[in-house]
């Protein structure tokens, strides 16, 4: 063993790449050493280029390695990347896809509502306009006596806002004509003016013509032409047909 080892201690690659360039000086110091004329420091010069110029093989295929593993691990990253971009783009697309989906259901859902009940209002609207006249509501009949002749005078002048009851219209006919519509008062100022008292109420002419109700008889001897046009005198001269108590 050399006296310059070291003892226990392995050469490192370095260390083995080092002794070789020393070597190759050596080599070169030694040939122009040999060749006569040479310049000495020229030799010196061209051992140190030799020296510098050593290449380390081993490190050049280590760095190729790197390089060409880097190279790989950069073209999975761009790879991973795009698949990621692809399936995050697939994902928005689907979602649209399904929103598009459940607008256009329920744009669907509420046309067929809306037909339904343009169908069923129609249904109704028909099934109303084939209901004949005779299952409409009758007109309401009244007895021809005097207890329909009042209750038919209260419901016109229901509907002309004229006060009265049936009580008060019974009191005041009774007494002046005991419920004979064709009564006539033939012996009172009135008469001897030429205008008697006529009917179930006892109403001159032109009394019975001022108050005459729209849509009841003009014949003065009519029951309820009669009465509801002397109600309609009363309510004007004293509030009511109730108020009267004796002649008016």
């Amino acid at each position: 063993m050399s006296k310059y080892a070291v003892s226990g201690l392995k050469l490192t690659r370095v260390h083995k790449l080092t002794a070789a360039g020393v070597a190759a000086a050596g080599a070169a110091a030694l040939v122009f050493t040999a060749v006569p004329g040479a310049d000495a420091s020229q030799g010196k010069a061209e051992a140190a280029s030799a020296s510098l110029n050593v290449k380390p093989v081993a490190f050049s295929a280590v760095d190729t390695t790197a390089r060409a593993q880097q190279a790989t691990i950069a073209q999975q990253a761009d790879a991973s990347a795009a698949q990621g971009k692809a399936e995050a783009a697939a994902a928005k697309q689907r979602a649209e896809a399904a929103a598009a989906k459940q607008r256009a259901e329920a744009a669907a859902k509420a046309k067929v509502e809306k037909e339904r009940q343009v169908k069923e209002a129609a249904s109704r609207a028909a099934v109303r306009q084939a209901i004949p006249a005779a299952v409409q509501k009758p007109a309401k009949v009244y007895p021809n006596n005097l207890d329909g002749w009042i209750r038919e005078s209260l419901d016109i002048m229901a509907k002309n806002n004229i006060p009265g009851s049936y009580n008060g219209i019974y009191r005041n006919l009774m007494r002046e004509s005991s419920g004979n519509p064709n009564a006539i008062n033939l012996w009172d100022s009135n008469a001897q003016a030429g205008i008697p008292s006529k009917g179930l109420l006892q109403v001159i002419d032109p009394t019975f013509r001022q108050y005459h109700v729209a849509g009841t008889s003009w014949n003065i001897y009519d029951p309820v032409a009669n009465i509801t046009a002397a109600c309609k005198y009363a309510a004007d001269r004293y509030g009511s047909m109730d108020n009267v108590n004796s002649a008016y």
